[in-house]
């Protein structure tokens, strides 16, 4: 069962939007080859606010997404797409269903 959880939220550039979403779609097939991510989430929470959710049963399987390609990828394309920085927070989780 999932016990760990990564928050990450990130602020499009005006006129980027359409951008950030293609990239987070991208994205997807990197998560599916990630053994140890068990559910990545992409979202829009606004206009041009957007996350990522993901779990993990493991802290280690945190770090290794962490430490994959997603991160580095965003973090390539961070000054490109986003007017700040990622904001990311490790999460524990409390309840699923």
């Amino acid at each position: 069962m999932e016990k760990f959880a990564l928050l990450a939220r990130v602020e499009a550039k005006p006129g980027k939007e359409t951008q950030v979403i293609e990239f987070l779609k991208s994205a997807l097939p990197l998560a599916q080859d990630e053994p140890q991510t068990v559910r990545w989430y992409a979202l829009q929470l606004g206009p041009s606010t957007f996350g990522i959710f993901d779990t993990f049963e493991t802290e280690e399987g945190r770090d290794a997404h962490l430490n994959g390609q997603i991160a580095a990828a965003l973090m390539a394309n961070a000054s490109e797409l986003l007017s700040t920085a990622p904001v990311i927070e490790k999460v524990n989780l409390l309840a699923i269903k």
